[in-house]
């Protein structure tokens, strides 16, 4: 078993560029995970993983590091996991993983799929209560069209609580998830406040995806020109718009309920 001590190991000043900088992740097609029951949600859903790090003193009792035997496995001072980690609460444990295809032409879907779209969102807080969301219904898939960051970065992964490997996603430009979503015969519902009706009267029972946007500029015209209909969820107070996450749950659940879930 390896042991590394010092902050300027050059496979350590790797690994900080990986938490840094989307570049250094798509460049080696790999990421961080830190934390147990991230790496074990991350492995359940079939990501590979290259490497775990972990500092003896910091895992829990419960945990065995001789689980990953099959796996280099890389003791690290304190020093360096808090380099390293985003969080002090992660057990003292972080793996190095490999990055999944996004292609749309990857997703393999049910045949009655149920899929979130959601057009370039921009904070990763947003983004992890989506995949969350997502998980918690049970989602075929998760498409993110004009993505503003890498969904690697790790301010997603820690958001999303281990949800971004839990659920198939996929990105693509708005004009080609419109394709995509064409070809497999999936209708779209567009959130939006132009030329709407109330979410409510829809039927999303058959292939459904359900399109949201940001809340600053809410969705492109093309996609409020593509859609089957577009929906509102009314609103009762002085502001027009809610949290772009808080939107798609009303949505998505309102779909389960139809659908008898």
């Amino acid at each position: 078993m390896k042991q590394i001590t010092s902050v300027q190991n050059p496979f350590i000043k790797s690994l900080v560029l990986l938490q840094e900088k989307a570049k250094a992740r798509k460049q080696t097609g790999t990421f961080l995970i830190e934390g147990q029951r991230e790496i074990e949600i991350a492995l359940k859903g079939g990501y590979e993983l290259e490497c775990i790090l972990f500092v003896p003193e910091l895992i829990e009792k419960s945990f065995s590091i001789s689980d990953f035997q099959s796996l280099n496995r890389i003791e690290i001072t304190k020093e360096i996991y808090q380099k390293l980690a985003y969080r002090d609460t992660t057990e003292g444990i972080l793996a190095v993983a490999k990055s999944k295809s996004l292609q749309l032409s990857d997703l393999k879907l049910s045949k009655n799929p149920l899929i979130l779209v959601a057009e370039a969102p921009e904070k990763p807080g947003n983004i992890g209560a989506l995949l969350r969301t997502a998980d918690a219904a049970n989602l075929d898939a998760v498409i993110i069209a004009n993505p503003k960051s890498d969904l690697y970065n790790p301010n997603i992964v820690r958001s999303s609580v281990g949800c971004l490997f839990t659920r198939q996603i996929a990105t693509g430009s708005t004009s080609e998830i419109i394709a995509f979503l064409k070809e497999k015969n999936i209708q779209f519902y567009a959130a939006t406040l132009q030329n709407s009706t109330s979410y409510h009267t829809q039927d999303f029972t058959s292939p459904t995806a359900l399109v949201v946007g940001t809340e600053a500029t809410g969705l492109t015209e093309e996609w409020r020109e593509a859609a089957k209909q577009n929906i509102i969820i009314p609103m009762q107070g002085e502001i027009d718009s809610m949290n772009v996450s808080v939107a798609a749950a009303i949505l998505i659940f309102e779909a389960k309920r139809q659908r008898g879930f």
